[in-house]
């Protein structure tokens, strides 16, 4: 049986593909780390702090657009200069700065309130999460992802073989780190930081990946049971071949979902959101282009073919 699309004839395409994507996301690392002393931009979920947003009243009408000059004067004289601090819109600011008592966090409103006037009460957002929580929420999540890879891994190594299940481990690992690159990317450019949704939609891709992978290296190992004489780029070709179409649609119809959740799902939703797009896309990628394709250049390097 011959198939009429070839996976494993363009392996060396789809590796570069992976590995340029990669490539890019760790520089990304490196400058983050370089500016902030972490590989991602971390919210205060993970390093605690205060965070503020204030949006002015303009219900009777709003004078011209904020700017940051007088935001940040306002913020020194408080001795909080090395604030972030970020215009959202034109009438709202919003303010990262390290963890502030009640008594500070009233101080730094009055004082934005002289800048910007009248402020909206609805609209005010205040979050606080001191830095010995905000670490044991990073450890946690750092912790579940470990349990999680480790769980796939013995899973995939009782129910194929070892090979199987350390070639879907790269996959995976392929998967987290384009994911955590487009996001250092996004720091990098954007300023877009990393909270303890992230690590959610880490646990989820990781997740919604192996179960793709698991797919076709099932379909592998019926063919090579039925054909035993065939290579194994021939059954790797025709496994992808058979599940392609399965895998296409289950993506495309999940996606379209976190679509609309990164249109309509508001600021915090949206990242989420955002990250189960690339992180599925990037699954769907490596489980046909990556896991198959390494799956056959192993079994042909060391020549054996047993299901």
């Amino acid at each position: 049986m011959e198939t009429t699309w070839r996976v494993t004839r363009y392996q060396q395409l789809w590796w570069g593909i992976s590995l340029g994507v990669i490539l890019a996301g760790i520089i990304a690392m490196v400058l983050l780390w370089v500016q902030t002393g972490f590989p991602l931009r971390p919210s205060i979920d993970f390093i605690g702090g205060t965070r503020l947003q204030l949006e002015r009243d303009c219900s009777q009408g709003c004078p011209e657009p904020l700017t940051l000059p007088p935001l940040r004067s306002a913020l020194t004289e408080l001795g909080l200069g090395g604030s972030s601090l970020q215009i959202v819109g034109d009438q709202a600011v919003s303010v990262r700065t390290r963890f502030l008592t009640p008594q500070e966090r009233e101080q730094v409103q009055a004082k934005l309130i002289q800048v910007m006037g009248k402020i909206d009460p609805q609209k005010t957002q205040i979050d606080s999460i001191g830095p010995t929580f905000g670490r044991q929420i990073l450890l946690s999540g750092l912790l579940a992802l470990a349990v999680a890879f480790v769980g796939i891994g013995v899973y995939l190594a009782v129910r194929f073989q070892v090979d199987y299940s350390v070639l879907a481990f790269v996959a995976l690992l392929h998967d987290v780190l384009v994911t955590v690159g487009v996001f250092a990317l996004l720091g990098l450019v954007a300023g877009v930081e990393v909270d303890s949704l992230f690590v959610v939609a880490l646990l989820t891709i990781v997740g919604f990946s192996v179960n793709d992978t698991v797919v076709i290296y099932d379909r592998v190992r019926e063919l090579l049971k039925l054909h035993s004489d065939w290579p194994i780029t021939q059954v790797v070709d025709t496994a992808v071949a058979q599940t392609l179409t399965r895998s296409i649609n289950t993506t495309l119809t999940t996606i379209l979902s976190l679509v609309a959740i990164v249109l309509f799902g508001g600021e915090t939703l949206r990242w989420f959101a955002l990250a189960l797009i690339v992180g599925f896309v990037s699954g769907a990628y490596s489980s046909i282009f990556i896991a198959s394709t390494s799956l056959a250049w192993w079994r042909s390097r060391h020549a054996t073919n047993p299901a």
